[in-house]
């Protein structure tokens, strides 16, 4: 089961057949996202292929991880696959 882990917290933790992996990044869906742990940020960013992104700051333990994950809430059609669910970077560890 993939799990995303920062400051020591299980931030995201899915059944294998639950994830997509797209460029080399596993997408949670929702429900297997701690929410408590997303602050929304208002950092955006595009990619070409696959739309806009939102970010999420990590908040765990009295410590921040500034737009540690991201979102396509509207993808283009060639990802509609990933549309809401959620990946990490800066420091996240995912664990296959």
């Amino acid at each position: 089961m993939p799990k995303a882990i920062w400051n020591d917290a299980v931030i995201a933790e899915a059944a294998t057949d639950a994830v997509e992996v797209v460029e080399g990044n596993v997408y949670f869906p929702p429900d297997a996202v701690r929410a408590e742990y997303l602050k929304p940020s208002d950092h955006t960013s595009v990619c070409p292929w696959k739309g806009t992104a939102s970010y999420f700051d990590l908040e765990v333990a009295g410590s921040t991880n500034r737009d540690a994950a991201w979102t396509y809430r509207h993808p283009s059609a060639e990802a509609k696959q990933i549309a809401n669910r959620i990946a990490f970077w800066r420091g996240v560890t995912v664990e296959p």
